[in-house]
């Protein structure tokens, strides 16, 4: 009889910590970087709400162009798998009654998605969350 493998560690990256690593952002890079490898390898498994999703196509649209755009999300895509944006998601993110609501929809949706970690730099901006949040800095080594 073998044994199933354990479920992998599941994250929900915060837009912020994608963009540190498409853009090379320093002195942010490194960090964003070592935990989007971790996803790659296949030791974690990276979440992107699906908002953030349409939010990235616009930004890689406005500084590539459409064709270099719809290629760069096919690449992400391929990384990271999308969280739900659903009717309970937004309800969950209103009752949540925060200032920054498309900061409730990430913590919910990351919630919705039953991740671990909602990765982000911003931390301070999710405090009092579902859902603990980590910087890319402070994420365990793999």
């Amino acid at each position: 009889m073998t044994a199933e493998p354990e479920p992998k560690l599941r994250v929900l990256f915060d837009l912020n910590v994608v963009l540190d690593v498409l853009a090379r952002r320093q002195p942010h890079y490194p960090d964003a970087a070592r935990v989007w490898a971790y996803v790659e390898s296949g030791r974690i498994e990276g979440l992107l709400a699906a908002h953030s999703v349409t939010t990235l196509f616009y930004l890689l649209r406005r500084h590539l162009g459409l064709p270099q755009a719809k290629s760069a999300l096919r690449d992400v895509l391929r990384v990271f798998r999308v969280a739900a944006v659903n009717q309970d998601v937004i309800q969950a993110a209103l009752i949540l009654d925060w200032n920054d609501f498309e900061d409730a929809v990430q913590a919910s949706a990351a919630s919705a998605s039953e991740a671990a970690y909602l990765i982000t730099r911003n931390e301070a901006d999710f405090a009092g969350g579902p859902i603990p949040v980590v910087h890319p800095a402070n994420f365990p080594t793999l």
